[in-house]
């Protein structure tokens, strides 16, 4: 595909990243730790999810149990609908400081899971 004829390619395009330094150690290991937090706390998760009798089958037998219950379904919905809204921006270069919540949330239950694993020696 060719490029538009007033497309002007800009020599320096990288030039605005030069003072770019690279992270510590320190700041390197820290996002290493917290990203292995959060593996746990989705492994941890998800076992208790899908093990038998886990909350995936209670919740979704308790959901469906009445027709009251099933009431519930565009609630949740609904809730998770706002809750998207309240963490994501609408300007795709901007970033809020709400949509990390959800990454320090999955790191505390990985804490939680590693303590677990510590103490009982198992999920």
């Amino acid at each position: 595909m060719a490029a538009p004829k007033n497309y002007k390619k800009d020599p320096n395009k990288y030039a605005k990243n030069a003072d770019i330094k690279a992270d510590t150690l320190s700041k390197t290991l820290l996002s290493v730790v917290g990203f292995g937090l959060m593996i746990i706390g989705i492994i941890g998760i998800a076992m208790e999810f899908f093990k038998e009798g886990g909350w995936l089958k209670t919740a979704l037998a308790w959901l469906f149990d009445s027709t009251t219950h099933m009431m519930f379904i565009p609630v949740i919905i609904f809730a998770a609908w706002l809750l998207n809204r309240w963490m994501s921006t609408p300007n795709k270069n901007e970033s809020k400081k709400s949509g990390n919540i959800p990454l320090y949330a999955m790191m505390a239950v990985g804490l939680f899971y590693v303590y677990r694993i510590i103490t009982t020696g198992g999920f």
